[in-house]
């Protein structure tokens, strides 16, 4: 049973905190992995079975699940919470995208305005978005802007290599359940990169920590590591040490 304080807990943060404070904690605590996928556990839309496997377990997991409980601990703190869906860019320029209900992310209201919150995107926003706002965005030194799609929005996030579209983002309203089908396309479907290799990765404050097949990468105030793994086990021993994790 979802218990706002113990998710608090979970990620280092008090219910006083801001909404920006919140969804920095909540990326450098909960790290995104898809390790259920590989081990055959069936990821069921439930905020319940979300708790008890972020919360309870300690684990992380990915959009669906890391957005859709972010979301009941929001909501639990008084904050108006819309579900969006988004259709992931396959290609850096976006001119290809995944399919609607490809990807979970929040619409959020406090005092303040309207924000985009994503704390299920990997490597994205530490702190949320504007949503009204069509100028770039800087947050924790990195640049970010929404431009009109439609009836949406496109979220960019800027690289070495210039501008590049991250996902293509719907304003209506969903509901939990209407990603059901693309959360078990992910799950099992050899087209989704989810069932192709496992990733484990944590936002750090300086930088982010992330154990793929075969490597561990840590990037701290710009530089960066790779440490090669040479079997099993040595993967193994990594995800226990920097996630606290057994597959």
């Amino acid at each position: 049973m979802f218990d706002a304080n113990r998710h608090l807990e979970r990620i280092g943060a008090s219910a006083s905190a801001s909404l920006a404070e919140l969804h920095r904690a909540h990326l450098e605590s909960v790290p995104f992995e898809n390790l259920d996928i590989h081990q055959k556990r069936p990821i069921r839309l439930d905020t319940d079975a979300f708790f008890e496997k972020v919360v309870v377990q300690r684990r992380g997991g990915f959009c669906y699940e890391l957005n859709g409980l972010f979301a009941r601990l929001l909501q639990a703190l008084g904050y108006p919470v819309t579900l969006l869906s988004a259709r992931v860019a396959t290609s850096p320029d976006g001119s290809a995208y995944g399919p609607e209900f490809d990807h979970l992310a929040l619409q959020v209201e406090d005092a303040h305005g309207t924000w985009l919150a994503d704390v299920g995107f990997g490597e994205c926003f530490r702190e949320p978005l504007r949503l009204d706002v069509r100028e770039v965005q800087t947050r924790l030194g990195r640049r970010y802007r929404l431009t009109p799609d439609g009836d949406g929005l496109l979220y960019w996030s800027e690289a070495e290599s210039g501008w590049e579209v991250e996902y293509a983002l719907s304003l209506v309203p969903r509901a939990l359940a209407d990603f059901a089908g693309m959360c078990h396309f992910h799950q099992t479907s050899p087209e989704s990169h989810f069932t192709r290799r496992r990733l484990c990765s944590r936002a750090t404050p300086g930088g982010r920590i992330t154990l793929k097949e075969g490597a561990l990468l840590i990037t701290r105030d710009g530089a960066r590591e790779e440490r090669p793994l040479a079997d099993e086990d040595a993967w193994r021993r990594a995800l226990a040490e920097h996630f606290g994790l057994t597959p």
